[in-house]
């Protein structure tokens, strides 16, 4: 994306130019799938794709903000002395949530300021655009007014603008992944007490193909919540025997030895997932940090088996395209990323394979589910941040 092109925008639509720009990035989650509700690890990355801003600061109270992604809504304007949740505001209440609960935490923003936003991630592709708005609206406003809010607050505030501002029941890990990515590495983060390490990935004769199903993920909301249940289920049954808090506290051969205290086999299977996938994330981290990347791929794949098998959230469409990906030379590992149920898988598939695995894979799922999925090639790039006005993407 080209920042030149943002900033014309900005004038066009403010008469004015803009005086700071900024980038927040959407995220995968590379391993680790339904663990963060059961006391375990995930292990996201930043993408390069994401949400660009070029701003500037108004001299009275308000903020008018405009996205090129919703031109049709044209300029929406709220008084910082109005920050209440309007759903005639649509997408600028993520910016607005962020604003509100900057200054609650006792930071000033003096004055308003105007924006113009772009992002260029795939709309419903589950890549969490909503947590690249809110952390690039945070450092907006530290870019802009000079306030130093430490990153860890920052995430913190947009996990609560996600819960509490728009109402959406999340965890941590998108808005943790989208304000601390790190260029080639991916993040080893505990969900309950927000230890993280980060892991060397070099891709350098790969690429991250991010799969979309274009399929609207219709159940995932009450599966999930379903999964959860059943989890809990679990782990009340365990603590019968075993002094634990949450299934991610379980060993695979302590889950082995104490299996038998879940007679009944669908939530002795939901566990056996948390658990399994828990210890798939550490076994990541080591691999990584030895450079064995074929390694990596595998624990992809079986995590993918084991949410198919044992967790049931992938459906037809996932399973179409990670099957198809398998059979596709070059192809390191791929799995589901996200809740499930629609939405998109990853796959690491060596560089020059890339155009034949697209074609095949795409042509086996348009062949089995009758619609195509979409493909995007990705890196692995930095958490939100200022970059520089003539920035070009």
């Amino acid at each position: 994306m080209n920042i030149t092109t943002l900033n014309k925008v900005f004038l066009d639509v403010f008469h004015v130019l803009p005086k700071h720009a900024f980038f927040a990035p959407g995220r995968i989650n590379l391993i680790g799938e339904h663990t963060d509700y059961n006391g375990g690890h995930v292990f996201p990355c930043a993408i390069t794709y994401g949400t660009y801003a070029v701003a500037r600061k108004r001299e009275d109270q308000l903020v008018r903000l405009y996205s090129e992604n919703f031109p049709d809504k044209g300029i929406i304007e709220f008084n910082l002395n109005e920050l209440t949740f309007d759903q005639k505001h649509n997408w600028a209440n993520y910016p607005k949530g962020m604003i509100r609960y900057i200054m609650e935490a006792g930071y000033e923003i003096p004055t308003g300021f105007e924006c113009a936003i772009e992002g260029d991630i795939p709309n419903g592709a589950g890549l969490s655009s909503s947590a690249s708005i809110e952390l690039l609206t945070g450092v907006l406003v530290n870019g802009l007014y000079g306030l130093e809010i430490p990153r860890l607050d920052l995430i913190k505030i947009g996990k609560r603008v996600e819960n509490e501002f728009i109402g959406v029941n999340s965890g941590i890990m998108d808005q943790f992944a989208v304000g601390m990515g790190m260029k080639d590495a991916g993040i080893l983060l505990d969900c309950q007490t927000l230890r993280y390490e980060y892991a060397p990935i070099q891709l350098d004769d790969y690429k991250i193909l991010i799969m979309n199903t274009n399929k609207r993920r219709e159940l995932a909301d009450s599966k999930y919540n379903e999964r959860r249940s059943e989890c809990d289920q679990a782990l009340e049954l365990l603590q019968q025997k075993l002094s634990i808090d949450a299934l991610g506290q379980l060993t695979e051969e302590e889950f082995t030895e104490n299996q038998h205290l879940i007679a009944n086999e669908t939530i002795r299977r939901r566990a056996k997932h948390a658990v399994y996938e828990n210890i798939r994330t550490l076994k990541a981290l080591n691999e990584l940090k030895g450079g064995n990347l074929e390694a990596f791929g595998r624990l992809m794949n079986e995590s993918h088996i084991s949410l198919r098998d044992d967790y049931e959230v992938t459906g037809v469409e996932l399973d179409s395209l990670v099957e198809a990906a398998w059979k596709q030379p070059g192809v390191i590992g791929a799995r589901m990323t996200g809740a499930g149920f629609g939405g998109c898988a990853i796959a690491i598939v060596e560089n020059s394979e890339v155009e034949n695995f697209i074609t095949n894979v795409g042509a086996a799922y348009q062949g089995k589910i009758g619609y195509s999925a979409d493909f995007y090639v990705a890196s692995i790039g930095d958490g939100a941040k200022e970059i520089a006005l003539e920035s070009v993407k």
